[in-house]
């Protein structure tokens, strides 16, 4: 690409992020999360918990004068807790308007996947996969790719954005 000076466009921003996706773990499982929602990882840092939220909602942290709302991934999937320990980070990410910080048992790598190594995943119950938009096939492995907007339900948006 030809530097002409001109800064680039949000297409082309969006280009250089299309197939690469950030993998975390839970457990033995390894999920990915498009990279463009992805503003940051941190370490723990101490929660301050908040009344009346979900399960999965553990609280808030102050990060630089910034108040993040904190989802525990692994209960938001209805896992079972497990206690936090030193590789436990908090991945947080933008989507519908908020920031919100993920916690995940440890964060992994920055993977491309290409649309063609992309399947649906398999429809087994009533609901479907509705946190998993589809499953990337890397080498031998797969990684459950993660619909972002519905880590969050309506509902979640508008107790989060009050906070």
């Amino acid at each position: 690409m030809a530097d002409n000076g001109e800064p680039e466009s949000q297409d082309q921003v969006e280009d250089t992020q299309k197939g690469k996706f950030f993998t975390f773990s839970l457990g033995t499982e390894f999920y990915g999360i498009e990279i463009k929602y992805v503003t940051e990882i941190i370490g723990l840092q101490p929660i301050t918990e908040i009344p009346e939220m979900p399960e999965y909602i553990k609280g808030i942290i102050n990060l630089r004068g910034k108040i993040i709302p904190l989802m525990d991934v692994r209960l938001r999937f209805k896992k079972p807790f497990r206690e936090y320990n030193d590789r436990t980070c908090i991945v947080v990410i933008e989507i519908r308007g908020i920031t919100i910080g993920l916690i995940v048992d440890s964060v992994s790598e920055v993977i491309s996947i290409q649309d063609e190594e992309i399947v649906a995943p398999p429809n087994l119950n009533k609901e479907g996969n509705k946190y998993i938009k589809g499953i990337g096939k890397v080498g031998n492995d797969v990684k459950l790719l993660l619909d972002s907007d519905k880590l969050l339900n309506d509902v979640d948006v508008e107790e989060l954005g009050n906070i």
